[in-house]
């Protein structure tokens, strides 16, 4: 698997995922041609009206079932990024990323924002300016390929423009509720 722009064949895809306060969850997709996502293609949103609590080590309980639903009508995707990280130590005890690439049969790339203690195997991506590296992991892919994809993505701060645009439209009130919050009736 080369490292260059098309390492898998397919489309790419990067999610986030935002937690509501009436207990579901949004989750965004941005799709590009490319994996640099220099050639975005679509973005999708969908919404999940309760999700699992949260528990110490299972966070991708509560993670996958907002991530199915964006990706649901996706199809060709060849290659996953994520918030977070793919595997959670050097022995490889899975993370939300891990589990992503066994649900969905694709290579997965972890970007988290901040260090892990047990992560050591983390690759750390410095990335435009940015003094502060991301840290990457992957699942179904060399380390050293997705960190240097991480690299090459569009963007010139430290976490790719993809993924920043995944957390926004996650993070996003839909035009309806909006509608809804001011209107006098």
């Amino acid at each position: 698997m080369g490292t260059g722009r098309h390492p898998v064949p397919g489309l790419y895809g990067a999610v986030d995922v935002h937690y509501l306060s009436s207990g579901g969850a949004r989750a965004a997709a941005v799709v590009a041609a490319d994996a640099t996502f220099s050639q975005v293609l679509t973005e999708r949103t969908a919404v999940v009206p309760e999700v699992a609590p949260y528990l110490p080590g299972e966070f991708y309980r509560r993670e996958l079932p907002p991530l199915r639903a964006v990706l649901h009508a996706i199809a060709g995707l060849g290659l996953l990024v994520i918030d977070g990280y793919a595997d959670l130590d050097p022995g490889g005890r899975p993370g939300l990323g891990a589990h992503a690439h066994a649900e969905f049969g694709i290579p997965v790339i972890g970007v988290a924002k901040s260090a892990f203690r047990t992560a050591t195997h983390a690759i750390p991506v410095l990335r435009g300016t940015a003094a502060r590296p991301v840290f990457v992991t992957a699942a179904g892919m060399p380390h050293v390929g997705a960190a240097d994809l991480v690299r090459l993505m569009a963007g010139r701060f430290r976490v790719p423009d993809a993924l920043r645009r995944a957390d926004q439209l996650a993070r996003a009130v839909p035009p309806t509720a909006l509608q809804r919050s001011h209107d006098p009736a």
